[in-house]
């Protein structure tokens, strides 16, 4: 079913992470516009309880929603296990996509991937959303999980390799080495940006899952199916919203992204 619905999508994010998102989302639908919202000022979400969490996240739907977006992304893992479910319920008119579900639907697709890793900040592994899902739909699986709470502030300082990146992932990842799982799911938006480096780590023997791609695909379906999608339509263009110094996002934004990042605001 098709239309043409120019409304932008909305993706949000604790931070700059989600801008991992944003990358796929536009690759996957460059018709559509779409508007950031980084929560800057409350960055970072992954040692928040799941109540603040919520809080945090129902504020940013609000913000979205008054901008007019037709669908949401929650570009946070830690969003995502605290508050989509929660959202879902408190918008039921508004298509909301979480980061979680989308890339567990991929890996139960794939029956041969029988060891799974997941990494992810403190209160995402804590949470235990990943492994509740993937088990859900194979009980069979062997699941080990182990946050890395260290990579978020490695990638927002612009450490993507290098001696003291590598130090942190021996650190955190040396156990799941010497028994390394068949793929291991980045459970945080900050960590495709340390891609390269992790599956080096594993001797490239490991299948690297950016949930980021999976997402992108997942809302592209969902806007299909919903007649939602902007069918060549004149857009708006795309906008980024944050809650503090938007110079300092404009800076870490380039080089999540690769370019100059404009259309910044302060909201």
């Amino acid at each position: 079913m098709f239309s043409l619905n120019k409304n932008p999508v909305g993706i949000f994010d604790s931070g700059v992470g989600g801008l991992t998102v944003f990358a796929e989302v536009k690759k996957a639908l460059p018709d559509e516009s779409v508007f950031y919202l980084g929560d800057t000022a409350r960055v970072p979400y992954g040692s928040k309880s799941v109540d603040v969490v919520k809080h945090y996240s129902l504020a940013n739907v609000n913000l979205l929603t008054a901008l007019g977006v037709k669908a949401v992304v929650v570009a946070c893992n830690t969003a995502s296990a605290a508050a989509v479910s929660f959202l879902q319920e408190r918008f039921p008119n508004l298509e909301i996509i979480g980061v979680i579900e989308p890339v567990v639907e991929y890996l139960l697709t794939r029956p041969e991937l029988k060891r799974i890793g997941v990494i992810g900040t403190n209160t995402t592994i804590l949470s235990g959303a990943y492994q509740k899902a993937l088990m859900r739909g194979n009980k069979d699986l062997d699941i080990s999980a182990k946050a890395c709470p260290l990579f978020v502030h490695l990638v927002e300082e612009g450490l993507f390799e290098g001696k003291i990146t590598e130090m942190a992932i021996d650190m955190y990842l040396s156990e799941m080495r010497k028994n390394p799982p068949d793929a291991l799911v980045l459970g945080c938006t900050h960590y495709p940006m340390l891609r390269n480096v992790i599956s080096d780590y594993f001797g490239g023997r490991v299948e690297i899952l950016d949930t980021a791609f999976y997402t992108a695909r997942k809302l592209a379906a969902v806007l299909l199916e919903n007649g939602m999608t902007n069918c060549g339509g004149n857009i708006e263009g795309d906008r980024f919203f944050v809650t503090d110094d938007p110079n300092s996002f404009k800076a870490t934004a380039g080089l999540f992204l690769g370019c100059n990042v404009d259309n910044v605001f302060h909201i």
